[in-house]
């Protein structure tokens, strides 16, 4: 699907006015804001910005699942970023997702939960609300065990001691979310969240079919995994490749993704 255009996609359009709707969100935040707002002609025109979207949850499904037409950033003046999107099936609401931080190396975003985006009206002035009540809070603490990560990092591991394991979770355009296990404490969590051995994948999948339910099985596994000390690494691939684990993925970030982020 990477190299389809929006024309070849019309049940995919999103007919809502996003560029007004964000420049008016930007009004109604407290601070100086400011819009930008980028149309896409093909699929993969969404994922070099959509990669830096600090989410595990309703956005980054979204982000996989629907071919966007358009998005856009708001940027505060101490550099905050705000991704919004149109809620997919939702024609009277939008998603609003803080955006990673530059500059940090991965290993600041450790053990630092996202700041998952939040669902508004297409009311600025109640979607400025919920953003302020709810998002930029999470996100400021987010922030600041970032910046604690970077300014005190964790020793070096010993020479001798194994690489920590990660468990791969790949979101593909069809909805489909795929992961790879390596150990069966890895398997086991899998499992009991919800996926499914799928024998021709070579993998553990979750249907795109209900993304709340996806968010769900994703939350939970995270959770099981990180009780064995078993990390997450998402991937969000403008194609669907063959499923591997390699060392390119990014690992699971917070306000934007660097490469390299986990759990």
């Amino acid at each position: 699907m990477h190299e389809e255009t929006m024309h070849d996609l019309p049940e995919l359009r999103d007919p809502r006015d996003l560029e007004s709707f964000a420049t008016a969100l930007a009004d109604e935040l407290p601070g100086q804001w400011r819009s930008e707002y980028h149309r896409h002609a093909q699929y993969s025109d969404q994922f070099p910005l959509a990669e830096d979207v600090w989410d595990m949850n309703m956005v980054s499904g979204a982000i996989a699942d629907i071919v966007l037409e358009h998005d856009a950033v708001l940027t505060h003046d101490d550099g905050t970023r705000l991704y919004v999107i149109g809620r997919p099936r939702h024609s009277d609401e939008y998603l609003v997702a803080a955006m990673a931080p530059p500059g940090f190396a991965p290993e600041a975003f450790r053990s630092v939960r996202e700041p998952d985006g939040i669902a508004v009206p297409d009311d600025p002035f109640r979607a400025a609300d919920d953003t302020t009540v709810d998002l930029l809070p999470r996100y400021d603490k987010a922030l600041a065990q970032v910046r604690h990560n970077a300014a005190h990092p964790a020793p070096p591991p010993q020479a001798t001691a194994p690489a920590p394991e990660r468990v791969v979770m790949t979101w593909f355009g069809d909805g489909l979310l795929a992961a790879k296990s390596e150990s069966q404490e890895a398997a086991t969590a899998l499992h009991s969240s919800g996926f499914t051995w799928d024998p021709r994948e070579m993998a553990f999948v979750l249907p795109g079919d209900d993304t709340a339910h996806q968010a769900r099985c994703v939350r939970e596994a995270g959770e099981r995994l990180a009780d064995h000390d078993i990390g997450v690494i998402m991937r969000h691939p403008p194609s669907r490749p063959a499923l591997e684990t390699t060392t390119a993925a990014s690992p699971v970030p917070s306000r934007g993704q660097p490469a390299g982020r986990s759990r």
